[in-house]
């Protein structure tokens, strides 16, 4: 066994369609960031359950994670595992945590849709001048979408079941999908988002702040980019015109043609669900344009252990 340091830390986000660890030092510089898509979410807002697969997918690569974290000499009390959505609404989390803790060296915590707010606020806020709030940051999930507004910290919140992988489950069954399957994921989207009209006032925000992997791969549609690199996409500017255009080329498209457009492939099966729930949401409350963020949870659950 290695000998831990102190200064490190290690968090990972255990999402709904991908998992990401990052490990930063006392100072917060990053040492490894990495991101798998492993569907942990497979069927769960048909089923209520982990499907044994996803389960499987999963702790293989929580696995290989640990070795990095021991590799990197991390104190179990400096690694923080949060799991969101997918584990929310499973029956059967335990037996996922389980495998999870053995596989990581640290037992994963259920994070509340509130916490998950709050640490995307956090993560994706640091850097940001807090003159130029209040800020609406908007993390789009596999299973959750969360809304938080504030300048300095979080003042009105919300998360919502609503995501990449549970709009692209319950509606796009069609490869490519239907207009019909299309119009009801995005009839589904307006009725969620009346939830989050009551609960944050958007009209407030002076700038959208947007995370995650369906907005992180719009950002490099419309830059043209063919690989990820995160220097490209983090604080560009994505407007609703590109947004809407990357959108209608995903949709037209088959699920083989999705992989070649867009930077992780894995992402192809649930690009077009999300971006929906993204065009709903700039629809909705009349947003032009928001900043593409690269820090998010993940760099809020590392800045808590710091």
């Amino acid at each position: 066994m290695e000998p831990s340091n102190a200064s490190n830390v290690a968090a990972v986000d255990i999402g709904t369609n991908s998992v990401r660890l990052l490990i930063t030092d006392a100072q917060g510089n990053e040492l490894e960031r990495h991101m798998q898509v492993t569907r942990l979410g497979q069927g769960v807002d048909v089923t209520g359950s982990l499907h044994p697969d996803a389960i499987a997918r999963t702790v293989e690569v929580l696995t290989r994670y640990g070795e990095l974290v021991r590799r990197h000499g991390v104190a179990r009390a400096k690694i923080r595992a949060a799991a969101t959505s997918a584990a929310r609404d499973a029956k059967n989390s335990k037996e996922f945590f389980d495998a999870a803790e053995a596989a990581l060296g640290a037992r994963p915590e259920l994070l509340p849709g509130e916490d998950e707010a709050r640490f995307s606020f956090l993560g994706a806020t640091s850097g940001l001048d807090p003159a130029a709030g209040p800020y609406l940051v908007v993390d789009i999930g596999g299973g959750s979408t969360e809304f938080v507004l504030g300048t300095h910290a979080p003042e009105q919140l919300i998360s919502v079941d609503m995501g990449c992988v549970r709009m692209s489950e319950r509606h796009l069954k069609s490869d490519p999908p239907t207009i019909g399957e299309l119009a009801a994921c995005a009839s589904d989207v307006r009725r969620v988002l009346e939830q989050v009209r009551a609960a944050v006032d958007v009209g407030r925000m002076r700038r959208m702040v947007g995370l995650a992997g369906t907005i992180t791969a719009l950002g490099a549609m419309a830059k043209g980019l063919a690989r990820y690199d995160p220097k490209a996409t983090h604080h560009m500017v994505l407007t609703r015109g590109a947004a809407r255009e990357a959108y209608e080329k995903l949709a037209r498209a088959t699920l083989e043609e999705r992989r070649g457009m867009i930077i992780e492939p894995k992402r192809a099966e649930v690009i077009v669900g999300g971006a929906l729930v993204l065009l709903g949401i700039l629809d909705a409350f009349g947003i032009e344009e928001l900043m593409v963020s690269e820090t998010d949870i993940l760099d809020g659950l590392a800045a808590s252990l710091r």
